[in-house]
């Protein structure tokens, strides 16, 4: 098999905002919040950490900030994907220049390719590194889909670690890890199937209700791992309610607010998204307290 980079729970965090900035007080304490409750794998500046409307400069930072903050305790993947191919591989190098255990790398985006874009895009990004890969399949945000025999093409690169999939499509998904299992890692990209995923051979989860408990679906997969297959159903079923309040609108903005709710950082997200709405805010205040997670109010 290629490179790999984890296997267990990786959360894809949040980067939490000042009104004018980053608030490196907050990351510091959501990354010390993931470690200590047993997460196997942070992805910084992926689509919930909002990598977007991060600017150069905020990029380099904040992937500096994380480098230095989880230093080495567990696998730090950053996400380096571009609508440009040139761009993704200048944010590749220097991801791999700070120290990055991996990277995650979006399709292109709006100016979209074909299959056979996609096999060249991910070459010559690969091409460019030496640490693997994971490419990122979520086509209702991104207009493109990654086809089960492209993936299987993609994957025969050295440098191709896994796919992290959220096109949603279970055939689609069972078809794409038939045809790269041996040659890379499945990943789950999408909370709702993680256990059905890891169920077709899914080496983790990159999980988006991590950021709010970590311990809870690290233990899903560490339950299925460990052939305590009851426990895994049962905890992925109480953590359903909270899944689904992490998509009552775009993500990031149902998560962010829920780690503000919760004492790790403010709701702050960056325009064009804009703040949970009152009725979504109270749902999830619901959830949070019917699954006794404490929150500061």
């Amino acid at each position: 098999m290629n490179k790999t980079i984890f296997k267990g729970t990786c959360t894809a965090a949040v980067t939490p905002f000042t009104e004018d900035g980053i608030d490196f007080d907050a990351f510091g304490r959501q990354i010390e919040y993931q470690i200590n409750n047993g997460i196997d794998a942070l992805c910084i500046l992926g689509t919930t950490g909002e990598a977007p409307t991060v600017t150069d400069s905020e990029y380099d930072s904040v992937a500096k900030f994380a480098y230095d903050k989880i230093a080495g305790r567990v696998k730090f993947i950053l996400g380096s994907g571009s609508n440009c191919t040139k761009k993704a591989i200048e944010k590749s190098v220097l991801a791999e220049k700070i120290g990055a255990d991996g990277l995650l790398v979006v399709t292109p985006y709006y100016n979209k390719c074909t299959q056979k874009g996609l096999v060249k895009y991910y070459k010559e990004i690969g091409d460019s590194v030496n640490i693997p890969i994971l490419c990122y399949n979520v086509p209702a945000r991104t207009g493109v889909n990654i086809l089960p025999e492209t993936m299987a093409e993609i994957a025969e690169h050295k440098n191709i670690g896994g796919i992290k999939e959220a096109c949603g499509n279970m055939e689609q998904i069972c078809e794409t890890a038939r045809l790269i299992r041996g040659k890379t890692a499945l990943y789950s990209g999408d909370d709702n199937l993680n256990l059905a995923m890891l169920s077709i051979g899914s080496m983790g989860l990159i999980s988006v209700a991590s950021n709010v408990c970590p311990r809870e679906v690290g233990d899903v997969a560490r339950f299925y791992f460990t052939g305590r297959n009851e426990q895994a159903v049962e905890l992925q079923e109480r953590l359903l309610p909270l899944i689904d309040q992490m998509f009552t609108e775009v993500n990031p903005i149902p998560v962010k607010k829920a780690m503000e709710l919760i004492g790790l950082g403010s709701g702050i997200v960056r325009a064009p998204l804009t703040e949970l709405e009152p009725a979504h805010i109270e749902s999830l205040k619901k959830v949070l307290s019917d699954m006794n997670i404490i929150t500061k109010e």
